[in-house]
C-alpha cells in the first residue's frame, strides 16, 4: 500500500493539509506544539508522519523499540533515528514534549496515560479510547487528577458531512426529533486491504485490541451517536457477532451488529471486516426528513416539504477542525474549548466504552444489556 493510501486511511488528504497550512500561514506568531509519537505499530501513524511541516506541531521524539520498523519509516519520511527511543522513560530524559500522540496497541493506551499524566503531558490516542471500560476508567481518573487533556482521534471527526449534519439536525432541528440512525463502518478486512504485520499482529488479537471488528469499527457509530444524542446514554445495548472468516480471523469476530435503544429512537451500528470495499457512511432519520452522509464530503438530505432530495458537496472543514494534530495543538494551547460531548472528548468516549463493553457482553450472553 503506497503512502497516499495510508494517509487517506488516516483521514488526512492534500486538501486537509492545504486548509491547515493556509490557516497557519495567517498566524506567523504560532509556536509549534512539541509532540512525541508513542509507537509506530498503528498504521494511522502515517497521518502524522506524512502531513508535512504545517507549522502547528513539531515531532520532537518517537518511542518505538522495533528499530527495523522505525528505520523503515525514517527512510520513508526523512526523520533522524536520533529522535527514536526504545522506551518512554529514555525519551523523557532527553526531550520534554508538551503532548504525545499514541500509535501503539490499544491495550497500551493505559500505560501511556499512566506514564505521561503525572508529568502533566497531554495525550491523544487513536480510537477507541481503551480495550475495555476498566482501562478507560483508570485513564479518566489519571487525566482528571493531573488535569491533562485526554483526546481520542477518529477519522470521522473531521468529515465536513458530519459537521453539516450536526448543524442541520441538532442546531437547526430541520428534521425534528431523531428517530433512527444507521452507521455502516468497516472494510474488506485488515489482511484483505494489506495492513502490515506490525498492525495486524495486535489488531486481530482479542487482548491487545479488545476484540475484532466490534471494537475496530463499532466505536465509530458509538462515538457519533453519543455526539448526536448530546451525551445521552442508550437505555439498552444488544449485539450479535459472527466469525464469517474463521480461517482468516480465528481469535476475533469479523462481523458485528450493535443495536442501541434510546427513549424515542434507535441506533444501528453495522461494523464489519466483510464489506466489499471501505465504507463509513451514516443515515439519519427524523420526524420531518432524513440526511445521509455518504462519506467525508458528499451529503444527501430531504425534508418533509415535498421537495426532491438535495445533494451537497462539502469542502474540508477549516483548521483546526479538519485535522487531529492541528486540533490537538489548538486544545492544548487553549485557542479552542471543547463543547460538551465533543467527538474527541473524554466524556463522550467514556460512554463509547460503556457501549462497547455492553455490546461484548450482549454478544457473549445473547442478552440485551441495560446501562
Amino acid at each position: 500500500m503506497d503512502r497516499r493510501s495510508f494517509i487517506n486511511k488516516a483521514g488526512i488528504t492534500s486538501a486537509t493539509i492545504a486548509v491547515a497550512g493556509n490557516a497557519i500561514a495567517q498566524n506567523a506568531k504560532i509556536i509549534p506544539l512539541r509532540v512525541a509519537v508513542i509507537g509506530l505499530v498503528h498504521t494511522h501513524v502515517h497521518g502524522i508522519l506524512g502531513r508535512g511541516k504545517i507549522g502547528d506541531i513539531t515531532i520532537v521524539a518517537i518511542v518505538e523499540p522495533n528499530r527495523i520498523l522505525a528505520q523503515k519509516y525514517a527512510t520513508q519520511y526523512g526523520f533522524s533515528m536520533d529522535i527514536v527511543f526504545n522506551t518512554m522513560a529514555e525519551m523523557i530524559v532527553k526531550t520534554q514534549p508538551e503532548a504525545v500522540s499514541t500509535f501503539s496497541t490499544t491495550f497500551d493506551h493505559l500505560s501511556v496515560v499512566e506514564f505521561f499524566a503525572p508529568r502533566g503531558i497531554h495525550v491523544m490516542v487513536e480510537k477507541p479510547l481503551a480495550v475495555n471500560l476498566i482501562h478507560a476508567r483508570k485513564m479518566m481518573e489519571l487525566a482528571k487528577k493531573h488535569n491533562i487533556q485526554l483526546l481520542t482521534n477518529y477519522e470521522t471527526t473531521w468529515y465536513g458531512t458530519h459537521k453539516k449534519a450536526f448543524q442541520y439536525l441538532i442546531e437547526e432541528k430541520k428534521a425534528g426529533d431523531l428517530r433512527k440512525i444507521i452507521f455502516h463502518t468497516g472494510h474488506e478486512g485488515p489482511f484483505e486491504i494489506g495492513c502490515n504485520q506490525e498492525f495486524t499482529d495486535w489488531l486481530t488479537d482479542p487482548v491487545l485490541n479488545g476484540g475484532g471488528a466490534l471494537t475496530d469499527f463499532g466505536c465509530y457509530g458509538a462515538n457519533l451517536a453519543t455526539w448526536l444524542m448530546k451525551g445521552q446514554k442508550p437505555l439498552t445495548v444488544s449485539c450479535i457477532t459472527q466469525q464469517i472468516k474463521p480461517e482468516v480471523y480465528p481469535k476475533v469476530e469479523d462481523e458485528a451488529t450493535i443495536l442501541l435503544a434510546y427513549p424515542k429512537s434507535q441506533v444501528i451500528i453495522e461494523a464489519s471486516w466483510n464489506w466489499p470495499f471501505g465504507v463509513k457512511d451514516t443515515e439519519i432519520y427524523g420526524q420531518h426528513g432524513y440526511l445521509i452522509c455518504e462519506d467525508r464530503n458528499n451529503l444527501n438530505y430531504r425534508w418533509k416539504d415535498g421537495k426532491l432530495p438535495v445533494k451537497e458537496i462539502l469542502p474540508e472543514n477549516n483548521a483546526p477542525f479538519n485535522d487531529p494534530f492541528s486540533f490537538l495543538s489548538a486544545v492544548v494551547r487553549k485557542t479552542i474549548t471543547l463543547p460538551p460531548f465533543d467527538l474527541s472528548s473524554l466524556e463522550n468516549n467514556m460512554i463509547v466504552m460503556e457501549i462497547l463493553d455492553a455490546a461484548k457482553e450482549s454478544a457473549k450472553t445473547g442478552k440485551t444489556i441495560k446501562l
